[in-house]
């Protein structure tokens, strides 16, 4: 009895230590998350790969435990490399942006200018002595600092030991170790197309994109000599002609090139069978012993103007670029950072992988800030393609290059009074209240509406719908076109765009790069598109339709996958098929005894390769609808029309096609649209090269929109000039295919 209340009371106990547990757990936890729910949130944006990313995660678990962090909870968001800036920028102004944010320092004066960032305010002593001055006085502007050094990228010497035992001190040294190496591999490898990579030649010539004045300087003596040594390397087989900088991944990766030129993001995608290491950039003996010199791009914590804790954003960012977090970061994602202490600490310094890349940036030139730097690289890179692809003279290039920067930085049309546009919006309003209190008072409009409102209500959402997400859009789009200007500085300008684009600004009208030149080219790219997806297309579905063809299913699952398949995965697939040395198309054409082709050095064979892709993309399309319509057609026609002694001609040609006429003409027209608008295939293949030939207007308006000074009333006025093409091109094709106009013609 005695032991039964013994044991009775020990679980009374254990039930009550359980008990007072599980209370005590869930008050802590109630405190801690109400700890949690009171701290106040900062938001970090980044555009990192995964291991800078990695890095950043681990810098925010210390920062939040530290004691000036303990305060603040850090949301940190990922956003893609490519639509990073586009993203800042619409999302900033509106403050659902972060409130702080990682970019490049070249980017400061046009995110002032914007009012995207605000000053960072004063570093301590310690801090500023923690920084290199050249680094903080790029983030400067107008006296103020910006931002706060995290990281230095720029370009180095990856070279491989199984290739080359020594370490180059001459670019002159890789162009003897030619005859050295096996068949298929190069001495070097980097993309000597490339505007932002021939710079470090560039500077070691003693020329510059950009002089300190803000003027184009790509021209002269020192461009002159650039082009020759880029000619010379890649006539030598030194540099692969045409080299993306996937080629330059794929061919140092595959231990077919003894160097390449790249960043530190070339690092995480070489195989660890693969031995390498990093040296500073050669020197050049034409150049007077001058070092190749890269542009260095310092990365930089910034704070977001609407920042919604402007505070804890300031704190997170000093405790990233602090010497801790800084070592954290080069030891986690081997970032080549800008604190001074975390480069010395010796875990650091003895890195060779970044001790060569300090070296190299420390030899380099930091991107300038101008925002005209950018609109700096089209034309000299056009130049750099058209001397080695086109076999112009350099002094040729050059000065279309020189050009070409001038015009696409003249000055913007004046600003205009919108007077006259409130005036007509005015009148425009004031007829259409006068029609519809007209309409009201009839009594027999207003007992249709009422008829009418059940089926309105049934439609009202669709209505909505296209109007937020079609109409909304078109006329923001319309208005757009009047203004002039960059994003967040636009004035109202009226017509001006319209004269500009219709005009060629100036120029030539069939010059290059026109409108009008522009138009054809796309109109020439739609008509042949759309003819070769029509007769491929039926083609096919007529032999598909046979019923006695074995695996039918088969074929037919086969060949609309080119049309299942992304359209951009297809064009970076043919892009790599028509290079002029690795790819699948010269190495058919040398199997049969021709000469390789350099397809896109050439507008014929650049719009040919473009013109194959799409119609790959295409001709799907057009086989499933007509496959579609073929099953409509009664077999007794067929039969009838063999009982009369048709032939197999006459049959297609007075039945099968009368028949087909009026299901493939929404197709075509659909495909006419589609083909004219095909901005995937012309950027992704042939880039509009050579010299922005190939460019249709979709791709020329995204040029204009993006790449030179984002000009986006002027590119509204290029989409509206689309619309409008494209508006009456479908309405008078719908008008030939109508079967009105077919019976008025009968």
């Amino acid at each position: 009895m005695c032991s039964g209340r013994r044991v009775s009371a020990q679980q009374s106990v254990q039930t009550l230590c359980v008990a007072l547990y599980v209370c005590a757990w869930l008050i802590v936890g109630t405190a801690t998350a109400y700890a949690q729910d009171a701290r106040r949130t900062v938001r970090v944006w980044h555009a990192y790969d995964e291991a800078e990313a990695r890095a950043l995660r681990e810098v925010v678990r210390r920062f939040e435990r530290s004691p000036e962090g303990a305060r603040y909870r850090v949301e940190v968001l990922h956003v893609a490399f490519g639509a990073y800036a586009a993203k800042l920028e619409s999302a900033i102004p509106t403050g659902e942006g972060p409130d702080v944010f990682i970019d490049a320092h070249e980017r400061i004066v046009t995110y002032v200018q914007r009012h995207l960032v605000q000053p960072f305010g004063r570093l301590s002593a310690r801090e500023r002595f923690d920084f290199e001055v050249a680094h903080l006085d790029a983030l400067t502007v107008d006296r103020a600092l910006y931002g706060v050094p995290l990281a230095l990228k720029c370009g180095a010497l990856y070279v491989n030991e199984a290739l080359l035992s020594t370490d180059p001190r001459a670019l002159e040294d890789l162009e003897a170790l030619r005859a050295r190496l096996p068949i298929g591999t190069y001495p070097l490898v980097f993309e000597a197309e490339s505007a932002y990579w021939d710079a470090s030649l560039l500077h070691a010539y003693g020329g510059r994109l950009l002089d300190g004045a803000g003027h184009y300087a790509f021209f002269g003596p020192a461009a002159e000599r650039t082009l020759l040594h880029l000619r010379r390397l890649v006539d030598r087989g030194v540099v692969p002609a045409e080299a993306s900088g996937d080629l330059v991944k794929k061919l140092f990766a595959g231990g077919r090139a003894a160097t390449a030129i790249g960043g530190p993001w070339l690092a995480p995608d070489l195989p660890r069978s693969l031995r390498w290491h990093v040296a500073p950039l050669p020197s050049v003996r034409a150049a007077g012993g001058a070092p190749l010199t890269p542009f260095v791009t310092i990365e930089a914590a910034l704070i977001a103007t609407h920042a919604r804790e402007a505070t804890g954003a300031r704190a997170f960012a000093r405790f990233l670029a602090a010497a801790p977090a800084a070592l954290v970061r080069a030891r986690v994602a081997r970032q080549v950072v800008a604190s001074r202490t975390a480069a010395l600490d010796p875990q650091i310094a003895n890195d060779p992988f970044l001790a060569a890349f300090r070296r190299s940036a420390e030899s380099g030139i930091p991107l300038p800030t101008d925002p005209l730097m950018r609109s700096t690289f089209e034309p000299a890179q056009r130049a750099i393609r058209n001397y080695l692809r086109g076999g112009r003279s350099a002094p040729e290039v050059l000065a279309q290059g020189e050009r070409r920067f001038a015009d696409l930085i003249r000055p913007l049309p004046a600003e205009r009074s919108p007077a006259p546009l409130l005036l007509l919006l005015s009148l425009a309003l004031l007829i259409a209240v006068a029609f519809s209190v007209r309409r009201a008072r009839d009594p027999q409009f207003r007992a249709a509406v009422r008829r009418s409102l059940p089926a309105y209500a049934y439609v009202t959402h669709a209505a909505v719908a296209v109007g937020l997400l079609v109409i909304a859009p078109l006329a923001v789009g319309a208005l757009t076109s009047l203004f002039a200007g960059a994003p967040g500085n636009l004035h109202y300008v009226g017509l001006a765009n319209y004269v500009d684009v219709l005009t060629a600004r100036g120029g030539a009208l069939l010059g290059t790069g026109s409108f009008w030149l522009v138009l054809l080219v796309t109109v020439l790219w739609t008509a042949l598109n759309v003819a070769l997806h029509l007769a491929l297309g039926v083609g096919l579905a007529l032999l598909l339709d046979r019923p006695k063809l074995r695996f039918r299913g088969l074929y037919r699952v086969l060949l609309v996958l080119p049309w299942a398949v992304p359209s951009y995965v297809t064009a970076l697939a043919w892009k790599g098929m028509f290079h002029r040395q690795f790819g699948a198309v010269n190495a058919v054409i040398t199997a049969l005894g021709g000469e390789p082709i350099s397809w896109f050095a050439r507008w014929s064979t650049a719009f040919s390769a473009n013109v194959a892709t799409n119609v790959w993309l295409g001709f799907p399309f057009m086989m499933v609808v007509t496959l579609g319509a073929l099953a409509a057609i009664p077999q007794d026609l067929y039969e009838a029309a063999e009982v009369d002694g048709a032939t197999a001609w006459q049959r297609f040609r007075l039945v099968t096609w009368p028949l087909l006429a009026p299901s493939l003409g929404p197709a075509i027209a659909m495909g006419a649209v589609w083909t004219f608008n095909m901005f995937n295939v012309v950027f992704l293949v042939s880039g509009g090269e050579p010299d922005g030939t190939t460019d249709i207007l979709v791709s020329e308006a995204y040029r204009w929109a993006f790449t030179r000074s984002q000009q986006v009333g002027y590119a509204a006025a290029y989409a509206v000039l689309i619309f409008g093409v494209l508006w009456l091109g479908t309405r008078a094709l719908g008008h030939v295919t109508s079967p009105d106009a077919k019976a008025g013609k009968a």
